[in-house]
């Protein structure tokens, strides 16, 4: 008898048979215990899902600061005979919710590891709505006394708690949703819809305060901002419920990691993150938030004017972030970093220098800066997520970046003021500077990640 090609072998060559057996073939890929790769989520599905949903959590976030003078006036007692109103008015309105920020970034972060990013992005959006429903309905120090600013105090720790969060689990989501050479354009989309939410709030408080006028704004103008974050909130949590899981936690063989496991396994990548983070995040409240006050406090320019500079900088650094996303997953992450970090050592003081009270300085200066800080608010996210492994990227992340903002970037404001305080204005130009030139030694010895794979 000749030999045939797939003589003694079950149906399709599957295996050997014996008379009077029927053949046996493989395990169905139901039965593996490591299902075949997801296919990748469509992109452009979840930007949205990240983009609009971190929008609403900024324009959540700044409301409170565009509108703190009035309700300054509605929950804070003026000169009460209470030390308790005025430190709670202190601590609360500008420092809880800042250094909130490392909890929210640690607790949310571990969620979206241990549970997946989606869960996490909706819980955090969840969360800053029931904040922001809560700062609209907090109730005058005239009605309940010293309850007030206590329900203030409770919201903005839970907006801190929320915006912590916020940025661990959409940085791992936007950036492992990314396909082949586009994690840096995904990353850069996390300051476009920051851009977004914060241009926002500022929008909505300066047409509430040309509608209603400052009686009413007083009154309950300042409520309705908001009140419209609570409803966005809702609208962005439909949007993220229809997002696509980007880590499989069902797929890990290992335990679920623990708070701290990303702390006490990557320690290194833990400090390269504060590193990275520094002068990032100093140059950016600087730029984006404090400049016009800056400029008000040292050149004596008009208040109008340095809102509607800062604004117009705003929108110009909103169209930058994909330029620098694109650039960096053509030519790498380090040169874009240290284009940053350099750029601000040797220009930052000579540009704040440059302010001379007038509005075209201000732009000028604004944008120059700008253009500058693209090179490190465009791809934090991907720098951030390529130096952790899948399993603990979310809380690797979130932790040491939201407490270097809260050290640093929380911080600049009140540095700058206290300096001017100290009648020596001179030196917060200078400080910016040298915290810009240690994070571009940081940059100078960090591993090019542009073009390896990601770990998922």
């Amino acid at each position: 008898m000749t030999d045939t090609p797939g003589a003694g072998l079950g149906p399709a060559g599957l295996g050997p048979t014996t008379p009077g057996r029927p053949a046996v073939a493989p395990p169905s890929s139901s039965s593996s215990p490591h299902p075949p790769p997801r296919p990748r989520p469509r992109p452009l599905r979840q930007l949205l899902a990240a983009s609009v949903g971190n929008a609403v959590e900024w324009y959540d976030w700044y409301a409170y600061t565009f509108l703190a003078a009035y309700i300054a006036t509605q929950v804070f007692p003026q000169g009460s005979g209470n030390s308790l109103v005025p430190l709670l008015s202190t601590f609360a309105v500008f420092a809880v919710g800042f250094f909130m920020r490392p909890v929210g970034g640690l607790l949310m972060g571990a969620v979206a590891d241990r549970h997946g990013r989606r869960t996490a992005l909706t819980v955090t959006i969840l969360l800053m709505g029931g904040s922001s429903l809560l700062v609209g309905l907090t109730p005058t120090y005239a009605a309940v006394g010293v309850l007030a600013p206590v329900v203030l105090v409770v919201a903005r720790l839970l907006q801190g708690l929320s915006v912590g969060g916020e940025f661990a689990a959409s940085t791992t989501f936007l950036v492992e949703s990314a396909g082949p050479r586009r994690r840096g354009l995904f990353s850069s989309f996390q300051y476009v819809s920051t851009s977004a939410g914060q241009l926002a709030a500022s929008g909505t408080a300066a047409l509430l305060v040309a509608v209603l006028g400052d009686d009413r704004m007083n009154g309950w103008g300042w409520r309705v901002p908001f009140l419209l974050g609570a409803v966005l909130s809702l609208a962005g949590f439909w949007i993220r419920r229809g997002a696509e899981e980007t880590h499989d936690v069902a797929r890990q063989d290992a335990p679920r990691p623990g708070l701290f496991e990303a702390l006490r396994r990557h320690p290194r990548s833990s400090l390269l993150i504060g590193g990275v983070t520094a002068g990032g995040t100093l140059a950016y409240y600087t730029w984006t938030s404090y400049l016009p006050t800056y400029a008000e406090l040292n050149t004596g320019i008009d208040k109008a004017d340095a809102l509607l500079a800062g604004t117009l900088s705003l929108a110009f650094f909103a169209l930058l972030q994909p330029v620098g996303g694109l650039l960096s997953d053509r030519f790498g992450r380090k040169p874009l970093l240290l284009f940053f970090g350099i750029g601000f050592a040797l220009l930052g003081v000579p540009l704040l220098r440059a302010l001379d009270g007038s509005f075209g300085s201000l732009l000028l200066v604004q944008c120059a800066g700008m253009v500058l800080l693209t090179g490190f608010t465009s791809i934090s996210a991907a720098v951030n997520a390529e130096l952790f492994p899948a399993r603990v990227r979310a809380a690797g992340i979130g932790f040491p970046y939201s407490l270097t903002v809260a050290v640093f970037g929380g911080t600049a404001p009140y540095v700058g003021t206290l300096f001017k305080e100290l009648d020596r204005p001179g030196l917060f130009p200078w400080y910016v500077a040298m915290l810009c030139l240690v994070s571009s030694a940081v940059y100078l010895r960090l591993p090019e990640t542009a073009h390896k794979e990601l770990d998922r």
